[in-house]
Parts: structure tokens; C-alpha cells; sequence
């Protein structure tokens, strides 16, 4: 019963990571029907700029203190192992979908591109990154990395090994990949207003720390085989350094 429970548990918090990703995209670019980043209740600047600092605060704390390694191994005394990642992927949405609830627009435009040709090119900037960081989950492992590979594993009695280093795919030519796509996708647009900005500029500076306390972690797991990946790959923009060897490993990934 405990292992049907983990995997309904794991279940309804992917489909509830869905959904809020899914809503996440139209919210950025401004789909027509749904509260976006440039729509709603409008405040006052300041009192505007207070809310929205605030739920990115939050979702950037919330994000940063439970993917710490410290956090874990304190976290999974009190939960199991097997639904520690689910829980984690729970609080970040529902993090998100406050953000998504909550954002009070800046509606003034910062920059504006108004001839076709350079709005499709946005557009479809934005689609690349949306489709990249996608991609990426998959390239490592999609299911692993938003818990349901854990607690499918333990519905079937399976014991789930942290796997090994590698580098496939997109991660030859650049460590991030996923953060890419986000930045991509945040900054692409051909109406770009002052809450889409700050939304744009707060993201990014989270995304480069975020890389700092990852990377840090990577090397406490992987020690020196990720310090060498480090010298080899670029960080977030790719071609800037040498391609990666190929690692003869299977089972593993270099996460981010």
C-alpha cells in the first residue's frame, strides 16, 4: 500500500509540473485567454515591483535551499527517499503557480520590434528555447529528474542507484543546456515591458547562481571528471570552448 501511495503521489505531482509548465509558457508569451506576464490587476509601480521581487524571491529560496545536498540528506530523515524528488518538484510548482497567481504587470514598454520579419524571428528564438530545455530533460533523464522514476522504481521493489557521469547529446557542446532554453525563452520577445524585463533579468541572475551552487555540487559528487568536463565545456553559450570526449559510461548523466 505504502509503494502504491509513493506512486499515485508521484503521479499527480508530475501531471500538477505539467500543467504548471505548460500554463508557465503561455504566461510568458502573452497567450491570448489566460493571465500572462503583461496582463491583470495593474498597482502602482513601486508596490508592483515589491510583489513581483518577492515571488521571485521566494521561488528562488524555496529552489535553491531544497536542491542542496546538506537539505537532502536532513529532508529524507524525515521522508522517503523515494518521494524526495516529487516533494521537491511539488514546492517548486506550486512556487510557480504563486508567481503565476500573484504577478502584478508592468505593462510599459521597454522595447518594441513591430515588422514581421523581426517578430517571427523572436517567436521563434522563443520556441528554440522552450524546445531545447526540453530536449535537455530528456537527453539526462525527464522522468528521473521530476521524480517518477523514483517512485516507479520503488512500486516495483527496484532500488534506484544514482547514476554516473556523462555527457550526451547537447551536453558535448554546452553544460547547461537547460538553463540556455530558459534564457532563450525569457528574453526572446518582441514586446519587451518592464515587468517582462524584471521577470527577465531576475531569472537569468538566479539561473547563473543557481549554476555556481550546482556546479559546486557536481564537483563534490563527480570530483575531478567533472572539473575536466568544466575545462572542456562551455558553461551556457556554446563553440566558446573545445568539445567534450564522448565518456564510455551508459548509466549516468551530467545534470543540471
Amino acid at each position: 500500500m505504502t509503494r502504491i501511495i509513493a506512486l499515485l503521489y508521484g503521479s499527480i505531482v508530475y501531471l500538477f509540473f505539467l500543467v504548471t509548465f505548460l500554463y508557465t509558457i503561455g504566461f510568458v508569451e502573452g497567450l491570448p485567454g489566460i493571465k500572462t506576464i503583461d496582463s491583470g490587476p495593474t498597482d502602482r509601480i513601486w508596490i508592483a515591483v515589491i510583489v513581483d521581487a518577492l515571488l521571485l524571491g521566494f521561488f528562488a529560496v524555496q529552489h535553491s535551499v531544497m536542491a542542496r545536498q546538506g537539505f537532502k540528506r536532513w529532508w529524507t530523515r524525515l521522508v522517503s527517499p523515494s518521494v524526495e524528488r516529487s516533494t521537491f518538484v511539488l514546492a517548486a510548482s506550486l512556487a510557480v503557480a504563486l508567481l503565476l497567481w500573484q504577478w502584478r504587470p508592468l505593462p510599459a514598454i521597454v522595447w518594441s520590434v513591430d515588422n514581421a520579419p523581426g517578430q517571427v524571428t523572436l517567436y521563434l528564438v522563443s520556441a528554440l528555447g522552450w524546445s531545447l530545455l526540453l530536449a535537455s530533460t530528456f537527453l539526462i533523464n525527464h522522468f528521473e529528474l521530476f521524480g517518477l522514476q523514483q517512485v516507479f522504481n520503488y512500486w516495483r521493489g527496484v532500488r534506484f542507484n544514482s547514476p554516473a557521469f556523462k555527457t550526451p547529446g547537447l551536453y558535448r557542446y554546452v553544460r547547461h543546456p537547460l538553463y540556455l532554453g530558459f534564457i532563450l525563452a525569457f528574453w526572446a520577445t518582441p514586446r519587451m515591458t518592464q515587468g517582462h524585463l524584471l521577470f527577465a533579468v531576475a531569472t537569468t541572475g538566479y539561473i547563473f547562481v543557481g549554476i555556481f551552487f550546482e556546479e559546486r555540487d557536481l564537483i563534490a559528487h563527480f570530483g575531478d571528471e567533472y572539473r575536466r568536463y568544466r575545462q572542456r565545456v562551455p558553461m551556457i553559450l556554446p563553440f566558446l570552448g573545445r568539445r567534450a570526449e564522448p565518456l564510455d559510461r551508459s548509466d549516468g548523466r551530467a545534470r543540471s
